[in-house]
């Protein structure tokens, strides 16, 4: 069956799951008419080092997909609507056995000005080592982003996607394997599309991976940004966090929810999920929801915890008596907030040109 019949197969998603709790199918729909499937463009991709110091081998996008099929434990409604609007726009990200990079890769999406989707396989061969920026960027009105595929073995990736679009609705569904003896790091930064729905889900099904899920997440004005995280522990000997901070102001409103699944028979599972919401304004809303559903009672460890709070009082005191004027003390207490989570995904390199890009995005929020 091909990804459009599927979809119209399918019951409409309910808002009694937990993936739609807070943002209904129709809400992040392109037309809001939810049999239509309608006609979206292909984004301009473009691959480059961040430094620009040397041309890009063994590691390439190419046109159409490898092996890559969506994992069982992911929602179909999302995933299938996405392969069906991207039909036209499928590529791979073909990465050779042990690829090696010293400077982080950038893959850059430009979704145009009208509405866009995406598939994009992961094929990340055997003991690779590199940093992976992915910025979505542009005017779309609606922009589907689908990712499939799997980490190869003994691979050490930092993965950060940054959804840096100038307005409109972000729909985006991972759907990733982590192999064997895999380290990975996943971080999300997001501060651009006026609604965010995203769906990001990983599997260890395999025994010795290692992941890390780490969120940055900045919303103003009327942004509505939403993010569902599930992490399946399939295999033995399996280590997963995730860390999730979201700064919030305005009218907006952020939610964060966590699933930590550890399976009969993932021995010696270790997982934990922490969520912290910064409120800068009375009207801003954070919701955050960590779940867990472990099934295997000899496991190294399984917790989770949320925490809200505003900006500290005391904080600002001690900035302003040092010279800060009020809206630069809020800014640089936003600005460490959101950088613990940062300087997690990765290399010096890569967090510099991270911190950065969270400065500009300050000040546009600002304007």
């Amino acid at each position: 069956m091909d990804a459009a019949s599927l979809y119209k197969s399918l019951d409409q998603p309910d808002r009694a799951d937990h993936l739609w709790r807070y943002t209904p199918w129709k809400r992040v729909h392109p037309s809001g008419d939810l049999g239509e499937i309608p006609i979206a463009a292909s984004p301009k991709l473009t691959l480059t080092n961040l430094d620009d110091s040397s041309a890009l081998v063994g590691i390439s996008v190419e046109e159409g997909v490898v092996g890559a099929e969506v994992l069982p434990e992911s929602d179909e409604v999302t995933a299938s609507f996405i392969r069906a609007a991207a039909k036209e726009s499928v590529y791979t990200l073909r990465v050779e056995n042990n690829f090696v990079s010293n400077s982080p890769i950038v893959l850059d999406i430009d979704t145009g000005d009208s509405n866009c989707a995406l598939h994009l396989t992961l094929d990340i061969g055997r003991n690779c080592e590199f940093e992976l920026i992915t910025q979505i960027s542009g005017a779309a009105p609606w922009t589907g982003f689908l990712r499939t595929g799997r980490i190869g073995d003994g691979s050490i990736l930092n993965d950060v996607v940054i959804g840096h679009t100038d307005t409109g609705i972000l729909l985006r569904v991972d759907s990733i394997a982590i192999g064997r003896d895999a380290q990975v790091k996943a971080g999300t930064v997001s501060s651009g599309s006026e609604r965010t729905k995203a769906d990001l889900r990983y599997k260890m099904g395999e025994t010795g991976g290692h992941l890390n899920v780490l969120g940055s997440i900045l919303s103003a004005k009327e942004m509505h940004l939403d993010h569902h995280i599930e992490i399946h522990h399939d295999a033995p000997e399996t280590f997963s966090r995730l860390d999730w901070h979201a700064a919030c102001g305005g009218n907006s409103r952020t939610v964060g929810t966590g699933m930590l699944r550890v399976a009969k028979g993932a021995r010696g599972a270790d997982a934990g999920q922490l969520f912290h919401n910064l409120l800068l304004s009375d009207k801003a809303q954070a919701d955050s929801i960590p779940e867990l559903e472990v099934s295997e009672h000899d496991v190294v460890g399984c917790g989770h915890g949320t925490a809200n709070g505003p900006v500290d009082e005391d904080q600002m005191f001690y900035l302003e008596s040092r010279g800060f004027d009020t809206e630069q003390a809020k800014d640089a207490l936003i600005a460490a907030f959101l950088n613990s989570t940062l300087v997690e995904m990765g290399s010096e390199a890569l967090h510099n040109w991270l911190a950065e890009h969270l400065q500009d995005e300050l000040e546009d929020l600002k304007s």
